[in-house]
């Protein structure tokens, strides 16, 4: 049976060595079964699938957008990458764009490098993994600043569904209750454990401390 595009990715961050399953202490304090390593990803190859990844994941969803936002620095070749996937792959033609970490007061100036945003336009903003929300936070007033744009959601690789230090609510969750925005990801912790079930990918010896800690710290 072919596999579908979300466990397909499961298997290429398995095989990149960003998903690792093991005993590792997060920088929460938690003591985890899994480690989701996104600086791992350094060849053309992975960085051309992971555009792959992330446009099936926009045109599944069929997320209306006139431009994707890629968060100064990781955002920065996913969002480039995701823009020539949705191209490539779907026939989709967006712009996209970057923000500048310091506003650059020569030149063309403004806060964003590329598609310079006007109002009204759609975004999708483009992250590797939430944990915070703190990008999504950082460049939402910088979206303010710049145009009258409406935020069409944004884009993660993993939703690890997981609950905050001081809330019952995963990043996800309180970003849809702050600000209202939906946030898609390419898969889930809930799908990860499906893959090891199914045999699609090794770790069935983590399966028992990988659902104990989806009891004690998951939301759904």
């Amino acid at each position: 049976m072919a596999l579908t595009y979300k466990q397909q990715f499961i298997k290429f961050m398995v095989e990149s060595g960003v998903l690792k399953f093991g005993t590792f202490t997060l920088k929460s304090g938690r003591i985890a079964p899994y480690f989701i390593n996104t600086g791992n990803y350094k060849t053309g190859e992975q960085l051309a699938k992971l555009g792959e990844y992330y446009a099936a994941c926009i045109a599944e969803h069929k997320v209306e957008v006139d431009c994707l936002v890629g968060p100064a620095y990781k955002g920065i070749p996913l969002a480039v990458t995701a823009a020539v996937s949705l191209w490539n792959n779907h026939g989709i033609n967006v712009n996209y764009c970057f923000d500048r970490k310091e506003v650059k007061d020569h030149g063309e100036g403004g806060l964003f490098v590329g598609k310079q945003l006007a109002d009204g336009e759609k975004v999708l903003i483009i992250e590797d993994v939430m944990t915070s929300g703190k990008a999504l936070r950082e460049i939402l007033p910088k979206l303010e600043q710049t145009a009258n744009v409406k935020v069409a959601g944004m884009v993660i690789s993993v939703d690890r569904m997981e609950k905050g230090l001081n809330s019952d609510l995963s990043a996800v969750q309180e970003v849809l209750r702050d600000f209202g925005i939906k946030v898609y990801s390419i898969v889930t912790m809930a799908d990860i454990i499906d893959c090891i079930e199914q045999g699609i990918i090794e770790g069935k010896e983590y399966l028992t401390a990988m659902k104990a800690y989806r009891a004690q710290y998951g939301v759904n």
